[in-house]
């Protein structure tokens, strides 16, 4: 009798051993994650996947990225910019054809502070060739015309750009790329997920434990690596634009890669950094450096008359960081954070 109930306490031993190790195993299977690195866009790109699928996930937006960064570089012979630069006019896919209807729009809502036909005026410059000078006046007065995106006509699939006139979607392609990111997550499952496209963040949902990301906002003023502030953040992107980021010296002086389209110099305002946050990634890309170009008191008007879409972090230069009301209580940093109310 004790042997046949010692026994059954084995095997309920084993059962339970077998049962807990089936649940462990499959909370690892949950809550497996997939990280990967690559270079595209002319940046480093992370992407980071938790869940069962988190592998399958990861690698086709990596593949997608990859497909976005083809179809719309400025220098690839094949891609569909590079020839509707060099033709003025050309069929293009829906991709191309929606990134140009948003530009517009945003052109438009920002009254030409955004202007995705600034490419020939960045060229002047020599930033997308790394060959960087400051041109004469002259040299401005002839290519500050061509920057005008009102000009640009679309006809079904079909784009019509202006006499002279080339587009570049270089600041507001990492945003439509991490947003498709986010949709390649879903489509797999995922529900918790980050993509990094250097300046430009995008995370879906929380952090795997239940807590948000932490997203750190980089002090203008320091070194590569030191954080002015990080910013609690779910389910958004998180998009900064400043003039650390690309720059040339000439003659003692500083100049940044943001060229304000009104002027063709670069913007000279009181801010030198600027985070958009908004859910909408193809627009915290075009806002970031729109609200740069427009300095910090226009940039809080166009905000107060945006109404929800989008919060901000602004860094003056004065070395003072400013939070709109929506994000202001999710900010971490050392220092004073002003609060701005609607």
């Amino acid at each position: 009798m004790k042997k046949r109930i010692l026994q059954i306490l084995a095997v309920l031993m084993a059962f339970l051993l077998l049962y807990g190790g089936i649940r462990q195993y499959g909370g690892y299977i949950q809550n497996t994650s997939c990280t990967r690195e690559i270079f595209a866009m002319d940046t480093v790109m992370s992407f980071t996947a938790y869940g069962k699928n988190a592998e399958a996930a990861v690698e086709t937006a990596v593949q997608e990225v990859k497909r976005l960064d083809r179809l719309l570089s400025t220098g690839d012979r094949s891609s569909e910019v590079y020839q509707l630069n060099e033709t003025g006019a050309a069929a293009v896919s829906e991709d191309t054809r929606a990134l140009l209807e948003r530009g517009m729009e945003i052109y438009e809502d920002t009254e030409g502070a955004f202007d995705f036909t600034v490419y020939p005026l960045m060229c002047l410059w020599g930033f997308p060739t790394k060959e960087c000078h400051v041109p004469t006046k002259e040299e401005l007065r002839e290519v500050l015309p061509l920057v005008d995106a009102s000009k640009v006509r679309m006809e079904g699939d079909r784009v019509f750009l202006g006499e002279g006139q080339q587009v570049d979607f270089g600041g507001i392609a990492k945003g439509y790329a991490s947003a498709r990111v986010m949709e390649v997550y879903r489509e797999y499952g995922i529900t918790s997920g980050m993509v990094s496209l250097g300046g430009n963040v995008q995370v879906l949902g929380e952090k795997p434990d239940g807590s948000a990301w932490r997203i750190g906002i980089r002090d203008p003023e320091g070194e590569q690596g030191e954080i002015a502030a990080t910013l609690e953040a779910e389910d958004c992107a998180v998009v900064t634009s400043g003039g650390y980021e690309r720059y040339f010296e000439e003659d003692g002086n500083t100049y940044i890669h943001i060229l304000n389209p009104a002027t063709g110099y670069p913007a000279a305002g009181d801010l030198v950094s600027v985070t958009v946050v908004s859910r909408d990634g193809t627009l915290a890309d075009a806002l970031s450096t729109s609200l740069y170009i427009m300095g910090f008191e226009e940039a809080v008007t166009y905000w107060k008359d945006a109404g929800d879409v989008f919060e901000m972090i602004l860094i003056t230069d004065a070395g003072e960081i400013y939070a709109t009301e929506g994000i202001f209580g999710k900010i971490r940093t050392e220092g004073k954070v002003e609060k701005i109310n609607r």
